[in-house]
């Protein structure tokens, strides 16, 4: 062994050894001669085990500054930072975001005076820079300095005094999701695609918290389970990372996994002081009892009711709210097109029009995000000149002056006068309703049907591996909305031509966010868009430029626009051809269009 090595290990034992002596001393204290030794709280031992492990974590790092060249040290460093996961990236959300970003430029902005440039940082950033064709020496090391010293923050300022058994449950299945929905795609790991070997740190990690918890088990048999079910999920995540069977692994793994945490909740007898993204007792990940409506919903939005989705669906279908009494929601977004038009562009506006189903499962609204959310959507189609060309105060009386409303909303919103908040929020509603999860792929994952085809199933597979489309349509809802938090719905610059044209293409006119606070580092982004019933959504891009889903494939397939000759400074596609043969093209295009809901009439 190299005298490097020796070191090296050295300072990983001592490190270890340091934080065994700090749990002898923590047990010493609570020891009195002749007392019995009080039990150690849950969230200490988990502190310790988190310290150990950031700890050693920053000791690979160090040894990374004093040899770049050494990859295993990244290797080693990746693998503890991974064992903490679930606790920092539920314990401190904004340092592990740092800790996590992919490698590309992330642009804050707030308003026009407070608009933040920060370039990326953090392992899936050095991890580029060690695998790397040329190694860049000091980049290496400035981003393992930036990393460690991250880690040091984390490690002196992370609390876990607060933590309850309702948000270790949490951090639990958060784990859990985010291996299903992003850990397993090669999301955080975009050149060693080590993603199944990070699930499998994670699950080991999860399976050494489980103990600390062991008083809480009523029904023994439940941590047995657990550990059964851990190790099952060990023994599948093995392979090759493009032929790894992810639906199967969704199906038979996570989703029992769900119904098991759930069972957890009940022998515990945790009560939840709230719902996140996530309902607090969801069993699937294809559900319309997956995701908790109001989360996503604004802070001032009331609760959604039957009577307010009733109210809501007629206001949208009503043309006399439009100021020549023509147009009304429906014209733009038709329930048999899946809440689209068909067209390329549509009437009146410069962009092709997208679907409202799952729309609602977002933090942003329009293309360039310029609504943060469906109420305030809803201003900007009233009041643009080229649709309903009309103000919300004459919204209001258009509605007040209808006598057919006055009982709807009466019923709907209770005590009060009709107003155009209330019109905007039942219109909202309305469209917060259309969440079917109904499509074959929701029912076969689901278990209620067994109608997949090895080449759909294959393509799904793909989407979410070698393809590499669901590190920016997250499954289930297969937008750009990030899973497990869901607190922020992605932009792309994929470079989209003007025209469909591989040979002398040019980017499209459209600069999309740029329009919003003028940030030229933000031109030509746009937001993700479902993939979901995409079968019934052509023409496809913000510009409608593609007509079928063979020619989208294409498009990804060449490496986006830098593979067709158009060449962006901040593309965030790799702009390198993703090798799909054409029957794995066939594959993914069988597999998005089984996300086809079978529900079409609203």
């Amino acid at each position: 062994m190299k005298i490097p090595e020796l070191l090296l290990n050295h300072r990983i034992r001592k490190e270890a050894y340091r934080m065994i002596s700090l749990l002898l001393l923590l047990i010493s204290s609570s020891c009195h001669q002749d007392v019995k030794v009080e039990k150690i709280p849950f969230n200490t031992l988990m502190q310790l085990q988190f310290k150990k492990d950031i700890a050693i974590a920053r000791v690979y790092l160090d040894s990374i500054k004093q040899d770049p060249s050494i990859k295993s040290n990244f290797i080693n460093s990746r693998i503890y930072f991974k064992k903490a996961e679930p606790l920092l990236s539920f314990l401190d959300v904004e340092n592990y975001g740092f800790l996590n970003q992919p490698n590309i430029l992330k642009v804050e902005e707030e308003d026009y005076t407070d608009i933040k440039i920060k370039s990326p940082g953090g392992y899936q950033v050095l991890e580029e820079e060690m695998y790397a064709d040329s190694l860049n020496v000091d980049e290496v090391i400035k981003q393992t300095e930036l990393i460690s010293n991250r880690l040091n923050l984390v490690q002196e300022n992370i609390s876990f005094k607060h933590l309850k058994t309702y948000h270790f449950l949490w951090l639990f299945r958060k784990a859990i999701i985010r291996i299903a929905l992003t850990g397993i795609t090669g999301f955080d790991s975009p050149v060693l695609e080590n993603s199944l070997e990070d699930s499998k740190v994670i699950y080991k990690s999860l399976q050494t918290y489980l103990p600390m918890l062991e008083d809480e088990f009523n029904n023994s048999n439940l941590l047995n389970s657990w550990n059964t079910e851990i190790n099952a999920t060990l023994t599948d995540l093995q392979g090759d990372f493009n032929s790894f069977d992810r639906y199967h692994f969704i199906k038979n793994h996570t989703h029992k996994q769900l119904d098991l945490w759930n069972q957890t909740v009940t022998d515990w007898n945790v009560k939840f002081p709230f719902e996140l993204a996530i309902k607090n007792n969801a069993i699937s990940l294809f559900s319309t009892d997956t995701f908790n409506i109001n989360y996503f919903a604004d802070q001032n939005s009331s609760t959604t009711t039957p009577e307010k989705i009733a109210l809501g669906k007629k206001l949208f279908y009503d043309t006399n709210l439009s100021n020549n009494k023509q147009m009304s929601c429906a014209t733009c977004h038709q329930p048999e097109k899946a809440f689209t038009d068909g067209l390329k562009i549509s009437k009146g506006v410069s962009r092709n029009s997208p679907t409202l189903l799952y729309a609602a499962l977002q933090q942003d609204f329009f293309y360039d995000k310029r609504a943060g959310g469906l109420e305030g959507q809803i201003i900007n189609v009233v009041e643009n000149k080229n649709e309903f060309h009309t103000d919300l105060e004459t919204l209001e009386k258009t509605v007040v002056s209808d006598s057919t409303y006055t009982k709807k909303f009466s019923k709907a919103y209770p005590n009060r006068k009709i107003n155009n908040n209330d019109i905007r929020n039942a219109i909202a509603s309305y469209i917060r309703s259309l969440l079917p999860f109904d499509s074959k792929f929701d029912n076969n994952i689901n278990g209620t049907e067994s109608t997949l085809t090895r080449n759909e199933i294959d393509g799904f597979n793909l989407f979410n591996g070698k393809a590499k489309c669901a590190t920016c349509h997250f499954a289930p809802l297969f937008n750009g909305t990030v899973p497990p938090d869901y607190k922020e719905s992605e932009m792309e610059l994929i470079g989209v031509p003007k025209y469909k044209d591989t040979v002398n293409a040019t980017i499209s006119d459209d600069l999309g966010r740029f329009y919003i606070y003028k940030t030229p580092e933000r031109k030509h982004f746009f937001k993700t868009s479902t993939v979901r019933n995409v079968s019934k959504t052509a023409p496809y891009m913000h510009n409608g430029v593609y007509n079928t889903l063979e020619e989208v494939m294409d498009f990804y397939n060449r490496g986006g626009g830098a593979g067709i000759g158009i060449h962006q400074q901040y593309q965030t596609l790799p702009p390198v051809s993703l090798q799909l043969s054409e029957q794995e093209i066939e594959n993914i295009i069988a597999f998005m269009k089984t996300l086809e809901d079978k529900t079409m009439k609203y």
